[in-house]
């Protein structure tokens, strides 16, 4: 039986972040996101990215 990898979850300093999938023929087109200071979070729409900022890292799964 096959699992499907959690999605990556990275903590970040930025309100604003970039993301293209990592490097080479795996990633996708870059796409930049404001991640929702109520939130805490954005969530990529492409390979499911979790960008976490830094000052809800305690806050979120």
């Amino acid at each position: 039986m096959m699992t499907t990898p959690a999605p990556e979850t990275k903590i970040v300093s930025q309100w604003r972040i970039a993301c293209d999938g990592g490097e080479g023929a795996l990633g996708h087109p870059r796409v930049w996101y404001t991640i929702p200071r109520d939130e805490g979070f954005v969530e990529c729409m492409y390979c499911d990215a979790k960008y976490v900022h830094e000052s809800f890292a305690d806050t979120i799964e």
